[in-house]
């Protein structure tokens, strides 16, 4: 029996409906949640990116203040200019887009963004408040996987969870918070270490693709009826497709035959980052001390 197949849009929406009614709040008591977004370079999936923000940004009824900057932009022109949105009282969240270009220090521009505004959650200190079960924003993609899961209602204490990739921003928060008391998970993280990774998958009752490698989950390394959260967005060449390419996740299609809960690419995690992203913006603005 083919998988279930878990609608990111329609769950994402819900929070994105929420968001619009505290928007709505906020406006109500003249705070209009603004989310400053820079963007250095012009990188093509950075821009769109960023484009898909805008246009939620607006649906939401909050303000967006695009930032593009030049490639060839100083390192201390950034750090400047986030130092400026730190104090400007009427923007609540600050977004870097990532990657920068390699002149500039992601750590040290990251780590500018004052913790109040950086609804990436991506700072040392909601990185810190994260691990420790503290109040603080948390890194959108995760939350959203999170999210994804306890709307199917699918079973988490207790559960066995593989996360495929350890990067910073999928990968090791998402360890993190599987692991949290109110979830319950027992968590194995693979990696390009790893020796013997279908042993490891075929043991998930959830497993989650977030290593940026096309079709690396094969329907050999899932365990029947497993939920299969697959977080990668790759770009791989395509002769018949408009634009020459097409995205594909780290998950096999065939994967769907054998898993019980699958979530497609696109239109999976994809809209949970953004619904997140919204969340933390609006969750900043109510927070702000203005």
């Amino acid at each position: 029996m083919p998988a279930v197949v878990i609608d990111g849009k329609a769950i994402s929406q819900k929070i994105r409906e929420d968001v619009q009614r505290r928007t709505t709040i906020l406006k109500e008591k003249s705070i209009t949640p603004c989310l400053a977004v820079i963007l250095a370079g012009e990188d093509p999936a950075s821009i769109s990116y960023v484009t898909a923000k805008e246009k939620a940004l607006t649906e939401a009824g909050m303000t967006g203040r695009n930032i593009h900057l030049p490639a060839d932009t100083a390192e201390t022109k950034l750090l400047n200019l986030i130092a400026e949105l730190n104090k400007d009282t009427s923007v609540h969240g600050i977004l870097v887009q990532l990657p920068l270009p390699r002149h500039i220090n992601e750590d040290k521009v990251i780590t500018a963004i004052d913790p109040a505004k950086d609804v990436d959650g991506f700072h040392p200190v909601s990185v810190g408040n994260m691990v420790l079960g503290r109040p603080g924003f948390l890194p959108c993609t995760p939350h959203g996987v999170l999210v994804l899961l306890r709307e199917i209602k699918h079973p988490l204490s207790g559960a066995h969870a593989v996360v495929v990739g350890r990067s910073n921003i999928v990968g090791k928060p998402l360890a993190n918070l599987l692991t949290r008391r109110d979830v319950n998970a027992t968590v194995t993280v693979c990696h390009t270490g790893t020796k013997d990774l279908v042993r490891h998958t075929l043991e998930a009752d959830i497993l989650i693709a977030a290593a940026g490698k096309p079709a690396l989950i094969t329907p050999e390394m899932v365990k029947p009826g497993a939920a299969v959260i697959d977080v990668g967005v790759n770009r791989v060449p395509d002769s018949s497709a408009k634009n020459g390419y097409r995205l594909c996740g780290d998950v096999e299609n065939a994967v769907a035959e054998k898993a019980g809960y699958i979530t497609p690419v696109p239109g999976g995690v994809g809209p949970m980052t953004i619904a997140m992203l919204m969340q933390n913006v609006v969750q900043a603005a109510e927070e702000s001390k203005v």
